[in-house]
This record gives C-alpha cells, sequence and structure tokens, in this order.
C-alpha cells in the first residue's frame, strides 16, 4: 500500500529549494503558484528523497472564482504519493506550464483537460483536442458552459 507524505512536510521541503513557489499545504495536497509547477514538479521527481517517477493522474476543477488543476505523484522506489494542487485565476485564457517532458503519461490527460476545461499547457508538444471534434464550442466541463 502506498503511503500518502504529510503535505506540510512536503511543502517545506519546497519552500526551503523554492521560495518563490509560496507552497501551501492543506491536510491532503500541496498548494503551488502556477508558475513554480514545472520548476517544482522537476524537483519532485529528480530529488533522491522524493523520487516521483510516476504521474497517478492530472484533473481539473471549476470553482467559478478560479480552476484548480490536481496531480497526483507517486514514487514506486520510496512507495509513498503526494498531491499537488495549483490554480488559474484567468477564466478567459487559464495556462499553466506542461508536466509532459517530465512524465509522457501527462500527454493525453492535458489534452483532455484542455478539451474539456478549456485550460492550455504551455510546452505540450500537440495541445488539441482529444474527446470532442475540432470545431466544437467551447469546454463542456466549465460550470459556465451553456
Amino acid at each position: 500500500m502506498t503511503v500518502l507524505l504529510s503535505a506540510n512536510e512536503v511543502a517545506k521541503e519546497i519552500t526551503k529549494r523554492f521560495p518563490q513557489a509560496q507552497a501551501q499545504a492543506s491536510n491532503d495536497a500541496v498548494l503551488l503558484k502556477g508558475e513554480a509547477l514545472f520548476e517544482v514538479a522537476a524537483f519532485l521527481k529528480n530529488s533522491p528523497e522524493f523520487g516521483f517517477n510516476y504521474l497517478n493522474y492530472i484533473t481539473a476543477v471549476d470553482y467559478f472564482d478560479y480552476f484548480e488543476l490536481v496531480y497526483q505523484l507517486t514514487s514506486l522506489s520510496h512507495n509513498h504519493t503526494v498531491v499537488l494542487k495549483t490554480r488559474c485565476y484567468d477564466r478567459n485564457n487559464p495556462v499553466v506550464s506542461s508536466v509532459v517532458r517530465l512524465w509522457r503519461g501527462a500527454d493525453l490527460q492535458e489534452r483532455e483537460v484542455y478539451d474539456l476545461m478549456g485550460i492550455r499547457f504551455n510546452g505540450h508538444p500537440n495541445m488539441k483536442r482529444i474527446v470532442l471534434w475540432d470545431g466544437f464550442q467551447g469546454h463542456p466541463l466549465r460550470k459556465d458552459y451553456l
């Protein structure tokens, strides 16, 4: 069984290394500034103490005031997991950095989030719709979609 790492402890390590990331911890997740997502994710993947070499999932939630992206990372060698979150406050042009260069499994997941929620991923190699057709108007999982 995989052990959930303390979000507070992970946030402390992130803040030591990346003070600009403004890592805050809730009971079960670490909330990061969007600009720091890729840099922090690379650290969590490549550092020997964390070694998060597997991306379980990426999903997004529309809270109407902002979009929240949720990433679950797992270390297969250390048998632990952590949840990272970041927020996009611009409903007209929500953008975060792609993590495809770190985890190839993010490719289709980021495309799905883009297709259904309209959040773009900077640096994604093939940012196009995956579920709906090219001419489809809007993003149907947004709360303001009619």
